[in-house]
């Protein structure tokens, strides 16, 4: 966007007060946004949103500004002022930018901001029609469309110059349906780092029969009865558990700050040994996929937990040169208005051994989690709560009456010590994960799993 001139006089500026590290954003962003509500489209957005973050790294502080006027002047000014922020004897030594091309690449075959708006419609409809024709208890269908192509540079004071391209789809239906007794709602999302591909490989009809059913199965499902029992989460379910239940204690910042029951536990026992727990940015076609994090640093495969033992946490730059390691691949910022901050990208557990039938038929009773909801966790404790959209009975080792109203309650290194029974299947759901006031996209998997005894909340 800028050449290498611009590059290395900016860094030096912004640094010529000092600094131990310094970089330079630069973001152009197209996104495109529709929403269909009451069989019309409501929005259709558009636009370019572009602009510079500039930050200085000193005394394990963090100098931040940002502009959206990306002429020379302005970029000029913008580190000057910045420069003025930080008061240290170190003295910046400029080195000679080197373009870096990413390791880890991905295939966009069909790009959405190639793809006429007219086709994304056509979508987001056939998509509405389906919901709608599931039954006459169908109130209200909400479709969202959404795509960005994204185009980063990022330069840094230890002589990186990185240029990258990020290409995200999403689809989303949220259906409501009432009997005149009870409301309930069912929801689905579709998308990843992908052109418009990724609806020849999934069907939106399906996203959507999928949505509206699970509205209409929980009217007629009765509510469950709370207390202490076994429950079996699906694949199916996505991976919001290990997301929220570990994911976020694990970001480096909240574990150095002693914010996390996973501070200073490294090489620990923090779960049984048949828990592995992987954090991997470099997955084709997923959701938190990137090439390089919005530092410049490598998409990397990163083993949290192996065999139960705590092994790395997530690192952006500013925590590792205070704990004297390297990145992990996981600075990640909103925009360019925001500083990169750890962040999660493709969250899972690993795969076990035992097949998801055998672990149903070895469980007598308890509750069985097709799909998960929203939910929330103190990373301190490392207590959660999380909600359940569809959920089962569990009667002699098989799925029975579908319940609703229920929540998992429990703590975060109680249970991954718990968990007895692991499946070799893989499901894989997407989010939009926030943290400090950004949001960031994300997904979590989980393969089926059994925790023996954990408190269902529910009626009385």
């Amino acid at each position: 966007m800028l050449n290498e001139e611009i590059y290395n006089s900016l860094i030096k500026t912004a640094m010529s007060s000092g600094g131990s590290y310094g970089d330079i954003y630069i973001e152009h962003r197209a996104p495109v946004v529709i929403q269909m509500e009451d069989d019309k489209i409501e929005k259709i957005s558009t636009g370019i949103e572009r602009g510079a973050g500039l930050r200085i790294v000193y005394c394990n502080k963090t100098a931040y500004a940002y502009t959206n006027d990306l002429t020379e002047d302005t970029l000029l000014e913008t580190a000057r002022s910045l420069s003025t922020a930080v008061k240290t004897n170190t003295v910046y030594a400029p080195l000679n930018l080197e373009k870096i091309r990413p390791k880890t690449d991905f295939v966009i075959r069909k790009r959405p901001d190639e793809t006429p708006i007219a086709e994304k419609i056509k979508l987001i409809r056939a998509a509405n029609q389906m919901a709608r024709g599931v039954d006459k208890r169908i109130r209200q269908v909400s479709v969202t469309y959404s795509d960005f192509v994204q185009y980063v540079t990022i330069a840094t004071s230890e002589g990186r110059l990185i240029e990258d391209e990020r290409v995200q789809t999403l689809m989303a239906v949220s259906v409501i349906a009432g009997d005149g007794v009870a409301v309930q709602t069912g929801y689905e999302a579709l998308g990843g780092f992908s052109g418009f591909e990724l609806f020849e490989e999934n069907s939106v009809e399906a996203l959507a029969l999928r949505a509206a059913k699970r509205a209409i199965l929980m009217l007629g499902a009765r509510r469950i009865k709370g207390g202490r029992m076994p429950v079996v989460i699906s694949s199916e379910a996505g991976g919001t558990m290990i997301h929220e239940a570990i994911g976020h204690g694990l970001e480096a910042d909240l574990a150095g700050q002693g914010l996390s029951v996973y501070s200073n536990k490294l090489d620990m026992q923090v779960a049984s040994a048949a828990v592995t727990v992987i954090d991997d940015a470099t997955l084709a076609g997923r959701r938190g996929s990137y090439r390089v994090d919005d530092e410049g640093t490598a998409a990397q495969r990163n083993v949290l937990v192996e065999n139960g033992v705590l092994k790395s946490y997530m690192y952006d730059k500013l925590n590792a040169i205070k704990d004297g390691v390297s990145s992990t691949g996981n600075g990640r910022r909103e925009s360019y208005r925001s500083r990169p901050i750890p962040r999660m990208t493709n969250t899972f557990l690993a795969p076990g051994n035992a097949r998801a039938d055998d672990i149903l038929r070895a469980t007598h009773s308890g509750l069985f989690v097709k799909k998960m909801g929203g939910g929330q966790v103190n990373t301190v404790t490392g207590d959660f709560v999380f909600d359940v959209q569809e959920g089962y009975l569990i009667r002699d080792g098989q799925i029975s009456d579908p319940v609703r109203g229920a929540t998992l309650c429990g703590n975060g290194p109680e249970v991954l010590n718990a968990i007895d029974l692991i499946g070799g299947d893989m499901g894989f759901a997407i989010g939009t994960c926030g943290k400090d006031g950004q949001g960031v996209p994300v997904s979590d998997a989980l393969p089926t799993i059994r925790i023996p005894d954990i408190v269902v909340g529910g009626e009385v």
